[in-house]
């Protein structure tokens, strides 16, 4: 059995992504997903955006504390894409995306998720940083993109799994499931240790 430290533990993950759950299961975790809550993410000023990784997943961890038992064991994770300094987040609509991809088209940005795991007695937090390199991307297959996959669920206005990363990445540097949104191999580790 994997995770023999875990085996009177059950897993709750707070998070409503569709691609975290499926990394989840991928790597062989048995857990639950506690309904989502809207979380304002405010980011103190000042901290660096490793630093604002691991804060947005710690408010998280804590705005689900009061479901975390003796029992169970709390999982949260957010993701940011930083262009040189600047954090983009998730584009309220085409124009806010098309202006993202764009200023992202032919550079190197880095994608950074914090993760928090928490049980009643203890924490821990980390965060995992991958290096992305799009090609030029033309204006029209940017829109092609944000019309086909509406990607306003999406911190930086894109997902690597989609059109878009397999047609106009060229490379990467680090974890490939961090930029999906989980940096499922350094959870693992976390958690057997945990």
């Amino acid at each position: 059995m994997l995770f023999q430290n875990l085996k009177d533990k059950r897993i709750l993950l707070a998070s409503k992504s569709p691609r975290r759950k499926q990394l989840m299961e991928d790597a062989g975790f048995q857990f639950d997903i506690v309904n989502s809550k809207e979380i304002i993410e405010l980011i103190p000023e000042g901290i660096t955006n490793e630093a604002a990784a691991e804060y947005l997943s710690e408010l998280k961890a804590r705005a689900y504390k009061s479901v975390i038992n003796q029992d169970t064991i709390l999982v949260t994770a957010d993701t940011i894409v930083c262009l040189e300094n600047k954090i983009l987040g998730k584009p309220k609509d085409h124009i806010e995306a098309f202006d993202m991809i764009k200023s992202l088209s032919g550079k190197k940005h880095k994608v950074i998720t914090g993760v928090s795991i928490c049980s009643t007695d203890k924490s821990l937090s980390f965060s995992s940083t991958t290096d992305v390199f799009f090609k030029i991307i033309p204006d029209d297959e940017i829109n092609y993109y944000i019309e086909e996959f509406k990607p306003y669920d999406k911190a930086g206005a894109y997902g690597i799994q989609e059109w878009i990363g397999l047609t106009c990445i060229e490379k990467i540097k680090g974890s490939y499931f961090n930029v999906m949104g989980l940096p499922i191999q350094k959870l693992y580790e976390a958690l057997k240790s945990f």
